[in-house]
């Protein structure tokens, strides 16, 4: 399957960012990472029809066939190590709203996956450079199911039987792109509370009881630094506690 980069500038809000368009990559990420190295502008980006060594969260391999999107896009940043996790957070909320404006009423899991009809749509693996506590350089790497085989709980966006306004590989490509870039700017304009209170909104798994250490709890949000805020109740004692990525699997309403 080939991606047609002019048709997807045509949907593109700001379509003068150069596109690279592969048909098989090891990964998209480290196209671009060696892409940061020589171009002297950002941001770039690139897209492969198949990835044979996608990188997904916590060392796992992305599977990536042919019918997917797989796009990274790198930037040149100077932005606080400390707030790290806001990237992956923006970039998240960025992508599922452009997706939601068309149509598609995909939700977030948390930290980074797209769901729809509670199973896994996609997901987003971040990686940064940083020197002297800044990051200078972050890629952003995303996979989307459009028309690719996928195992379950997956679900592509071409069995999904309702109606939206997503009608091809290049207008994801597009929303996708713009979710991250429109993601960041509201980031930078409104700051992360604003941000945060948007991702809570389509968190799919606030209200949900998760059992922690033999106590049960309910998710009530994500805090700023993109940890799971969990109240937990014993009898006579209420308190929220804060787990960083990693530390607790939701699995998916649909796949568990």
């Amino acid at each position: 399957m080939s991606i047609d980069p002019l048709k997807i500038k045509v949907h593109l809000q700001q379509p003068s960012y150069p596109l690279y368009i592969f048909d098989t990559v090891t990964s998209t990420n480290q196209v671009v990472w060696d892409l940061l190295g020589k171009e002297p502008n950002s941001p770039i980006i690139a897209i492969a029809s198949r990835q044979t060594a996608g990188r997904g969260q916590w060392g796992r391999t992305w599977v990536s066939s042919v019918g997917g999107l797989y796009l990274s896009i790198g930037l040149k940043l100077n932005f606080p190590a400390q707030n790290a996790p806001h990237l992956t957070l923006l970039t998240a909320w960025g992508i599922a709203q452009r997706l939601r404006d068309y149509g598609l009423p995909v939700k977030l899991k948390w930290p980074n996956d797209f769901i729809l009809e509670g199973r896994k749509l996609g997901g987003i693996k971040s990686e940064t450079r940083i020197q002297q506590e800044i990051i200078t350089h972050c890629v952003i790497g995303v996979g989307i199911n459009w028309s690719n085989a996928v195992p379950n709980p997956g679900i592509t966006i071409q069995s999904y039987a309702n109606p939206h306004d997503i009608d091809s590989l290049e207008t994801l490509a597009a929303l996708t792109i713009d979710g991250v870039l429109q993601g960041y700017q509201e980031y930078l304009r409104d700051g992360i509370e604003n941000l945060m209170r948007n991702y809570v909104e389509i968190l799919d798994s606030v209200g949900r009881k998760v059992i922690i250490k033999g106590i049960t709890g309910t998710i009530i949000g994500v805090s700023t630094q993109g940890e799971l805020k969990v109240s937990l109740q014993a009898p006579g004692s209420k308190t929220t506690l804060t787990l960083p990525p990693g530390t607790l699997s939701l699995g998916y309403p649909q796949g568990e």
